[in-house]
């Protein structure tokens, strides 16, 4: 019996399987309502950045991307927001 490391499981992991774990990530509950553990979504984020960085997904598409929208001396003091969401 083989055994099945991490870094085996994302070169395995289907583009399902990494959309169900964005997802968990983002609401912080399984598909079923189960909420994620800290360590849970910990292993999660962590499964879906190492996907996207073996997969070549996009940079705009990837977890946490923020659009840059120049340089910070451009907006002259006015600082850019960014909306959290939990």
């Amino acid at each position: 019996m083989s055994e099945m490391t991490f870094d085996r499981m994302i070169q395995q992991m289907s583009p399902e399987i990494y959309e169900s774990l964005k997802q968990a990530v983002s609401l912080r509950k399984w598909p079923d309502g189960r909420r994620l553990t800290d360590e849970q979504t910990v292993l999660c984020l962590e499964a879906v950045i190492k996907y996207e960085h073996e997969h070549n997904v996009a940079e705009d598409q990837r977890v946490g991307y923020l659009e840059q929208s120049g340089c910070g001396s451009d907006n002259a003091g006015q600082g850019d927001s960014i909306k959290w969401v939990n």
